[in-house]
């Protein structure tokens, strides 16, 4: 065992890491695994047991202290971008078949034909005429 050197052990520890990254898809374990490999380039450039134990904290808590609210951030926001059926709310179509709160209608929407109702239950929109999209319930459309 003495005959493996200490960077060995520190990448070693660093793949240990990874392997509970994977597993729970908690990001510290990778932000560890980062400061065992700092630790194993300190062992390689031969640093001492000490300061290479100094390098795994240092990185590794500063990863945590920095990147982890950076992300905790960005994954609190929501996307600028809308798709699949929410970039289709607030879309204009055209009634193909009329349209009232059965939802028996048809409406031409980004291009496909959506089976739609009208929002209003009384109200109904007839061939031809431009609605709304206020929200998708399943694969219809629902209008004003």
């Amino acid at each position: 065992m003495n005959d493996i050197e200490a960077w060995v052990w520190w990448l070693v520890g660093a793949a240990a890491l990874g392997i509970p990254l994977v597993v729970t898809a908690m990001p510290e374990f990778g932000m560890l695994a980062v400061g065992a490999v700092a630790a194993a380039i300190g062992a390689g450039l031969g640093l001492g047991a000490v300061a290479q134990v100094l390098v795994f904290i240092v990185v590794s808590v500063a990863l945590i202290a920095v990147v982890r609210p950076i992300a905790a951030r960005h994954s609190a926001q929501r996307p600028q971008l809308a798709t699949g059926v929410d970039a289709l709310k607030g879309k204009q179509a055209v009634v193909l078949e009329r349209v009232d709160g059965s939802g028996n209608g048809r409406i031409k929407l980004a291009g496909e034909i959506w089976s739609a109702r009208s929002l209003d239950t009384d109200r109904a929109y007839e061939v031809g005429e431009h609605v709304d999209v206020v929200d998708i319930e399943g694969a219809t459309a629902i209008v004003i």
